[in-house]
């Protein structure tokens, strides 16, 4: 079992940048291609990025060249950076496997983008 702890979320104005973690407890991790997903209040959770073990990426339309999803596999972590966030960009930001397993769902990282 894989335990991922998010970090990194906070309150940022419209136009500004965060950049989330994601740090695994296994070095499973760094066999599996991995996901920032995101949920907004009300909505259905979405796949945001995605990264395969060989770093291929792959992004949401939406977060197209604003967001980039990275990875280390020495240190079983991941990384979101996002650029030019937006306020719909605010959301509870959760790593996860891709597709995700359910066991390993973590408590996720708030994102709030406001003036």
């Amino acid at each position: 079992q894989v335990q991922l702890v998010e970090t990194g979320g906070g309150l940022v104005q419209p136009g500004g940048s965060l950049r989330l973690s994601c740090a695994a407890s296994g070095s499973i991790f760094r066999f599996y291609a991995v996901a920032w997903y995101r949920q907004a209040p009300g909505k259905q959770r979405e796949l945001v990025a995605t990264i395969t073990s060989g770093s291929s990426t792959n992004y949401a339309d939406s977060v197209k060249g604003r967001f980039t999803i990275s990875r280390d596999n020495a240190k079983n972590t991941m990384f979101l950076q996002m650029n030019s966030l937006k306020p719909e960009d605010t959301a509870v930001y959760y790593c996860n496997a891709a597709p995700p397993r359910q066991g390993w769902w973590g408590q996720g990282t708030q994102v709030t983008v406001s003036s």
